[in-house]
């Protein structure tokens, strides 16, 4: 069962290929929500998508139906929902792992505890090492090595990205900045964002490429008409899809983010990385095995204690806590010669 999130789905990559290197034979499904199939397509990592949603009423029956005629052995729960325990249980599969959370402890047959603080509430463990410990625990070979983030761009995939860069007019080096996010308040100011638009435009040449889902079309326009000196480049308007935006995003010189998806198929890339981080703790999301370029972590407090959580501190780590400059310097390192 894949994670739900792009972000996540990206973070499970180095599980997924370990356990493809140990089970050099085996066929791997992958269970997934729509999207996160274009998402790994291109990347040889699973044999065969069934996209479905496991949520409401019929929603895990429904689900389960997808995979229950290719009799798999065994289910790797990459999800932490009661339901898609649910979906795997009721599906016939044999072999359950997962999390013991969400009340869903009697539907798996092997069970692994979260990681938890000296409170009681979840420790902010990155969800690399998250995936990674429970596949260790039941499916892999004592000292498998856990390797980067990896994501492939299938032939139609880049197509459709070069598409868009043509539509767009985009035909030098180029930055892409993610304003959006599942959270607003984890979006950094679209004025900010416009400034660090202008800057790149005037000081380093770059054409802007505005992202966004299209329910984040509004934003972007929001960044483009903030700009004074870049004419941005508005990728919701352009059709872009999550297929397409990895062929993107493979090329650009540099992502500015928030805290969302799009940061982790840029580290898949290996592309140069700054990523702002308000009140959602880091920790959460850091990637501790990079495939290239450097990344900066921007943080809105960073003075908060190590045994602090930023979720924990929505005040004191609001994300507009960090200002302009701190981005253009974070940029400057992560764009130096040898960096």
């Amino acid at each position: 069962m894949l994670p739900s999130w792009v972000g996540d789905a990206a973070m499970a990559t180095p599980t997924l290929r370990a356990i493809r290197r140990a089970m050099p034979g085996a066929f791997i499904g992958g269970l997934c929500r729509p999207g996160i199939d274009e998402l790994l397509a291109g990347a040889d990592l699973v044999d065969e998508f069934h996209v479905a949603r496991a949520s409401g009423v019929m929603g895990p029956k429904f689900a389960a139906g997808k995979v229950r005629p290719r009799r798999y052995e065994a289910a790797l729960l990459l999800t932490n929902s009661f339901s898609t325990a649910l979906t795997v249980r009721i599906a016939g599969i044999p072999r359950r792992i997962g999390y013991d959370r969400d009340a869903r402890g009697l539907l798996l047959t092997d069970r692994l505890q979260p990681p938890r603080r000296s409170d009681g509430e979840w420790a902010a463990v990155p969800a690399v090492e998250y995936y990674w410990a429970l596949a260790a625990r039941f499916l892999l070979p004592p000292g498998a090595v856990r390797g980067p983030l990896e994501l492939g761009v299938t032939a139609e995939q880049a197509a459709k990205g070069a598409g868009i860069l043509e539509r767009g007019g985009v035909t030098g080096p180029y930055v892409v900045l993610n304003p959006g996010g599942n959270n607003p308040a984890k979006r950094w100011p679209a004025e900010r964002f416009a400034a660090i638009a202008d800057w790149l435009a005037t000081e380093r040449g770059f054409a802007a490429l505005i992202n966004g889902s299209p329910g984040e079309a509004d934003l972007a326009r929001e960044v483009a008409t903030a700009c004074r000196a870049a004419k941005p480049v508005l990728l919701p308007e352009l059709g872009i899809t999550v297929g397409a935006l990895k062929a993107v995003v493979r090329g650009a010189g540099l992502m500015v983010t928030n805290d969302t998806g799009p940061r982790h198929i840029a580290a898949a890339f290996g592309v140069p990385l700054v990523s702002l981080f308000g009140p959602t703790d880091h920790r959460w999301t850091i990637i501790p095995t990079r495939a290239g370029g450097p990344e900066e972590v921007v943080l809105a407090d960073p003075t908060l204690p190590e045994s602090e959580v930023a979720n924990d501190h929505p005040e004191r780590c609001r994300i507009d806590r960090i200002g302009v400059d701190r981005v253009r310097e974070a940029v400057r390192r992560v764009l130096a010669p040898g960096s």
